[in-house]
């Protein structure tokens, strides 16, 4: 598919985008303005007509955004999410949800971005909501969602679609990791990549010249093998593990699916405890791989040894007033979370953490670099920036040759789309302006 034609050039494109944000400059300049068009935007919401266009969301989501299916080149029918379909001509931009996440998560992105010109599509990825049959079980194929075939799952659905190349592909959370491999892997194809949440900190480095030296690899001394660090959080005063290796286990799926309180008030939890609406949230960088370090983390990462993540979430369930004055997931946004994970569970996701110690396969891949145009956006309250020490600083250092920039987000914690959708679709919309891809 070529991306230009008479009916939509380049140059409309970035005359649509730059009146966008000049739009967004004007609106954000007091805090006045910023109330009132808060109040337009969810007036505009609560007189939202119904939906049948999409499989979820009939109420949430606005006209505009459809539903879609197609087999996706690599064993998944892919539903998915998009705006600005109706102009085929236009350059796509791909949205990866994370965990627990669904192509929902960018409901505030694809309208903005087809305002700008871009064919905005929106996947829910493999294992995950209206892309899944029948539950996923512990004992199912672990090997589909290795992060090359994730990368395969991508570069399938793009072709599905209709295109070649797209103008970017934009990943959240666990995404970020199959964001940055896509642009790393196929660049050909993904001309630009955005990482949000999760930094990317580069492929394994092998060492040179090491004939006569005993120094180990990389490889070798990986943070993923964990058992070390297992040991040594067990060990401490207060005896804590860590969420990814308990996030594999068989129980995992079972304690959050079956959960006491319910998968909505699981996910209520969950979405609020890491976010900036928990005050407890104040990230900074940690010195070392060392349990004594990584024991600053709040329990959604770093858990109490004896406790699941069903009481993890239990004990930091916001208030009734909290939740009333919560306007970024509203009671609406929670039970199109809670309705699909119910149906599904959430093995799926969870198979990403069962599957990140076998990355032998990405090893071909050492000193390999992202060269196409880059940036990195997560909330200034995202413990997700620095929970794997360094690679916050690695990613700006080598790992991405081509980073337009870095941005920490005030007033967003890990989801920062859904918290802070205006600042994150502005940064959105400047860097595809920059990147002129």
């Amino acid at each position: 598919m070529k991306w230009h034609s008479q009916r939509f050039t380049r140059r409309q494109i970035l005359q649509t985008a730059s009146l966008l944000l000049a739009a967004s400059a004007n609106a954000t300049s007091t805090g006045e303005q910023d109330r009132s068009r808060s109040e337009k935007v969810n007036d505009q919401i609560l007189a939202l007509p119904r939906n049948e266009k999409v499989e979820y969301g009939h109420d949430t989501l606005p006209s505009g955004i459809r539903s879609r299916y197609i087999d996706n080149n690599n064993g998944v029918r892919m539903h998915f999410l998009e705006a600005g379909f109706e102009d085929r001509a236009r350059p796509c931009v791909v949205l990866l949800h994370g965990f627990p996440e669904l192509a929902y998560t960018w409901r505030n992105q694809l309208l903005p971005l087809a305002q700008a010109g871009f064919h905005a599509v929106a996947p829910d990825l493999r294992g995950y909501g209206r892309s899944v049959k029948a539950p996923v079980k512990f004992d199912d194929n672990i090997l589909p969602y290795r992060l090359l075939n994730r990368v395969s799952d991508v570069l399938g659905f793009v072709r599905a679609i209709g295109y070649e190349k797209v103008a970017a592909v934009v990943g959240h959370d666990w995404s970020s990791l199959t964001a940055a491999w896509c642009a790393l892997v196929r660049p050909d194809v993904f001309r630009s990549v955005v990482l949000m949440s999760t930094p990317f900190d580069g492929t394994i480095e092998y060492p040179v010249e090491t004939v006569g030296s005993s120094r180990k690899s990389e490889a070798d001394t990986d943070i993923s093998s964990g058992a070390d660090i297992q040991t040594q959080l067990a060990a401490l005063p207060r005896p804590r593990k860590h969420y990814r290796w308990y996030s594999a286990s068989r129980g995992a799926n079972g304690d959050m699916w079956h959960a006491p309180q319910g998968v909505h008030d699981l996910l209520r939890a969950l979405y609020y405890f890491k976010s900036a609406d928990w005050k407890g949230n104040k990230p900074h960088p940690l010195k070392s791989w060392t349990a004594t370090e990584l024991a600053k983390m709040p329990t959604y990462y770093i858990m109490d040894l004896d406790k699941g993540i069903a009481q993890t979430m239990a004990e930091e369930m916001p208030s009734k007033a909290e939740i009333a004055a919560c306007k970024w997931m509203t009671e609406k946004d929670i039970e199109v979370y809670s309705s699909e994970y119910i149906r599904t569970g959430f093995q799926g996701g969870l198979n990403l953490y069962r599957i990140f110690e076998a990355a032998g396969d990405l090893s071909v891949y050492s000193g390999r670099t992202i060269d196409v145009p880059a940036v990195y956006i997560a909330g200034a309250r995202e413990w997700g920036v620095y929970q794997t020490p360094g690679a916050f600083e690695a990613m700006q250092h080598g790992a991405c040759t081509r980073l337009f920039g870095v941005h920490l987000v005030d007033g967003a914690g890990h989801s920062l789309a859904e918290e802070q959708p205006q600042r994150v679709n502005q940064l959105l919309t400047e860097f595809l302006v920059q990147a002129k891809v």
